[in-house]
């Protein structure tokens, strides 16, 4: 049953621009998403700067000097989210958890197809190898989480680079073939053929052939961290992170799947709809800290 908070967002969310609409603007949604990014409250936090991540713009949240480090990968389907979007959730994060947040601004599609968003994302994680002790901060624990497609770049991270103390991914988006039962049944805050359109704009030529990265589900997965997996109950992405949580498990990896009832994707990030966003926020702060203390 959806939850009253995530029916009144879908009504919000109903008089919207859709992916799906003819003639739909991908330039328009990116600046009016940005225009409300910076338009959206903030709380303080004691050092905010952009950076330069080896040429990679991203933007450190530091509550105090010497705090350990989440790299954050934001969601938008690989075409939406930047810096500004997500500026006021970094620094919720940042606060609740009292690390420091590095958001990283990776390239996104349709004009810059996979591979180039998680390889910005490796080019971050070296550059802060040597870097990190110029920022204030202890990049010897570290952490990295992501929602949506920011989940799946997440993954991918750990796949790629053993590094981590922990990740959390929340409702990631790891099957591009979009087998599992969800995919059809349900349509909270993103449908099947929406996540179609964002999969076709990240994989124009389709799946490459024997890529673990993009089919996760069914890869050798025992090298990852401690990794808490968030979804929501009426969300299209629902039974494919579930999946991966069960994978991991299997794989003998510490892993905590929390079910979000009542929930629609994109709960996560909006605090001002879901009060169950404060919730998975303590949560992915909490499972940071128990991991990376």
């Amino acid at each position: 049953m959806l939850h009253p908070q995530a029916i009144r967002a879908e009504a919000v969310w109903a008089t919207e621009p859709s992916v799906l609409d003819e003639g739909f603007d991908i330039d328009r949604e990116r600046l009016d998403a940005r225009a409300e990014g910076l338009e959206a409250a903030k709380e303080p936090v004691d050092v905010v700067a952009d950076v330069d991540a080896g040429g990679v713009p991203c933007r450190l949240y530091r509550p105090a000097e010497g705090t350990p480090l989440l790299v954050h990968l934001h969601g938008g389907g690989f075409v939406f989210g930047d810096l500004e979007t997500h500026d006021a959730h970094c620094r919720r994060l940042a606060q609740a958890s009292g690390w420091a947040v590095l958001a990283v601004d990776y390239r996104r599609a349709p004009e810059h197809p996979y591979p180039a968003a998680s390889d910005d994302v490796d080019t971050v994680v070296e550059w802060l190898g040597s870097a990190g002790p110029s920022l204030g901060v202890d990049t010897g624990r570290l952490a990295v989480v992501g929602d949506s497609a920011g989940g799946q770049l997440a993954l991918v991270a750990a796949m790629r680079r053993p590094i981590f103390s922990s990740a959390a991914l929340v409702y990631p988006c790891v099957d591009p073939s979009g087998s599992y039962p969800s995919y059809r049944t349900e349509s909270g805050g993103l449908t099947g053929a929406e996540m179609d359109w964002y999969w076709r704009r990240y994989l124009p030529g389709g799946v490459p052939a024997g890529s673990s990265e993009l089919s996760p589900i069914d890869a050798d997965l025992s090298g990852l961290p401690p990794t808490l997996l968030l979804t929501a109950e009426h969300d299209s992405l629902r039974d494919e992170g579930e999946a991966l949580a069960a994978a991991m498990a299997a794989a003998a990896v510490t892993t905590v799947a929390t079910r979000y009832l009542g929930m629609v994707h994109g709960f996560f990030t909006d605090p001002e709809l879901f009060d169950a966003s404060t919730a998975a926020v303590e949560q992915v702060c909490a499972w940071a800290n128990a991991w990376g203390a």
